[in-house]
């Protein structure tokens, strides 16, 4: 295509590096994948809000019986490639270069690089990540901290995959013919389009994770990205590989139908509970039945949460490939053996749970968890994978649905209003994953703590102690933890404690339901 054919326009600054990332053959790529796909893609968005009405109107997810025969007959998913094989410790994180280099270098099976949920999206992020990632590509990568601490690339067999942005995000700086483009094929494609046969060439691939899909029909479309992506660059079919995250209550109920969609291209299923509780919320938040408790009680172990991440290995090793284990939010607690014992306790639980049910790899957020993660699937599971695991548990559409008991308390609530305030303020700023009382948060446990705050009052939920959470007394708590907030903040200057809080306030007193926080704090951002 002709350059003076297209209207486009690029609003972010360009410098020498994003010129490279943004050549003439990488946007000529982005825009042919928009014309291709977009308009599908906004089909599909469509779709999910009729789903919502369905929903509210009081209609349960299940099983659909017209794609009875995808679950019910025999077929499995293409092989795996050989450095997919053994998963067993996956950890995750932003994309920025000092992060890049340390989970490359911290022994982890694979490195999840995300744009998603731990990247705050401004479009120096977001380019420099795209940099990042293809100089580690290359084996190029360094980067010397302001206190002159220098880091670089150790020789290493860890996996890259690389998390794009969901369906639902735009890049308001890229625009062919006046329309934003999809975040998910700007990160996709810039990527693919740089890495993909340098990877190939070093016996690797272009490996994805999926993330919050909620129907078939979604992953259908990423396999025909997919298909389209590799006929473009020339590159044989079935070479990408993705991994789709189960993070949507729709998406449990289609997991044999998603891998069958891209069972050419597909690497498995990961458990992303984090989200998954904040789905669960979302689709059920007009149900003053479904109220969840406290966040701190919403855990694995609790019916909803234990089948269906158990429906994902049954579904998987059925298909022949993984089932990955979810993201702990628990990290080492420094100068407090106490409390570092204590958390490591609970991510052992966990992890063993995880790996006795028959998961395959799980996910860590720091790499001082790599090891004793490994330590317990190298303890149950001392071959690559046990995805020959086979569960014969029937796991019935009641299963997924049932609705935990617990208290919801003063503290609870509290909690949701300082992390969101704490989490949002650090989003404006540029960042995505942030440590806050010996926990990683990220977008998705944001969304938690936001969405429960807003289904409790509008549900005027009792309290352990009795009382009614009101407005009056919600707006009392969120003066009383912005204070807090503050006081937390006060050795960052510039913060922006004041936006966060206007935007967190919007999002749990509106009267409807935002389906994002992201959304609209990416037009602050």
């Amino acid at each position: 295509m002709q350059q003076s054919t297209i209207t486009h326009e690029i609003t972010g600054a360009l410098n020498a590096r994003f010129q490279e990332i943004l050549s003439d053959g990488a946007l000529e790529f982005l825009y042919a994948l928009h014309r291709n796909f977009n308009e599908r893609r906004l089909s599909l968005l469509d779709a999910r809000q009729e789903r919502g009405l369905k929903y509210i109107a009081g209609e349960k997810p299940t099983f659909d019986p017209d794609t009875a025969h995808i679950r019910t007959t025999d077929w499995r998913c293409a092989d795996l490639p050989a450095d997919l094989l053994d998963r067993r410790v996956e950890i995750t994180g932003p994309v920025d270069r000092k992060m890049v280099i340390n989970a490359l270098n911290a022994g982890a099976k694979v490195f999840m690089a995300d744009f998603e949920d731990s990247t705050a999206p401004s479009w120096k992020n977001v380019i420099e990540g795209q940099i990042n990632l293809r100089d580690a590509v290359n084996k190029s990568i360094s980067h010397t901290s302001p206190a002159g601490k220098r880091y670089e690339l150790k020789n290493h067999d860890t996996v890259l995959m690389v998390r794009p942005r969901g369906w639902h995000l735009e890049e308001k700086h890229i625009k062919l013919h006046g329309k934003r483009l999809s975040a998910s094929l700007v990160d996709f494609g810039l990527f693919f389009f740089h890495n993909a046969k340098n990877l190939i060439a070093q016996g690797s691939g272009p490996y994805f994770y999926l993330p919050k899909l909620e129907s078939r029909h979604e992953a259908r479309l990423w396999n025909d990205v997919f298909v389209f992506a590799q006929e473009y660059l020339h590159i044989a079919k079935g070479t990408i590989k993705a991994t789709v995250l189960i993070e949507t209550l729709p998406a449990a109920f289609e997991m044999d139908e998603i891998l069958y969609e891209l069972r050419e291209h597909s690497a498995g299923l990961n458990c992303g509970r984090w989200d998954y509780i904040f789905s669960y919320i979302k689709c059920f938040k007009e149900d003053p039945k479904a109220v969840l408790p406290n966040r701190d009680l919403v855990n694995m172990e609790v019916d909803f949460m234990h089948n269906y991440s158990k429906l994902a290995v049954k579904t998987c090793h059925r298909r022949g490939v993984h089932a990955m284990g979810g993201m702990s939010a628990f990290i080492p607690v420094k100068n407090n053996e106490e409390l570092n014992a204590a958390a490591l306790e609970k991510v052992s639980k966990d992890k063993t749970r995880e790996v006795v049910d028959g998961h395959d790899g799980s996910w860590v957020a720091h790499p001082g968890l790599i090891a004793p993660v490994k330590a317990i699937f190298d303890l149950h599971m001392p071959s690559a994978n046990q995805i020959q695991k086979q569960l014969d548990e029937e796991i019935f559409a009641d299963d997924l649905l049932r609705v935990p008991e617990g208290e919801i308390t003063e503290e609870g609530v509290r909690k949701n209003l300082l992390i969101g305030l704490l989490y949002v303020e650090a989003w404006l700023r540029g960042r995505g994953a942030v440590a806050l009382n010996n926990l990683m948060e990220d977008a998705a446990t944001a969304e938690i703590s936001r969405a429960q705050l807003w289904q409790w009052l509008k549900h005027k939920v009792s309290l352990s102690d009795g009382r009614i959470l009101s407005k009056t007394l919600l707006e009392t708590w969120f003066y009383e933890e912005q204070l807090n907030a503050r006081e937390y903040l006060e050795d960052v200057f510039p913060n922006r404690l004041e936006n966060a809080a206007i935007l967190y306030r919007e999002l749990i007193f509106s009267n409807t339901f935002k389906p994002f926080l992201t959304l609209d704090a990416y037009e602050l951002l």
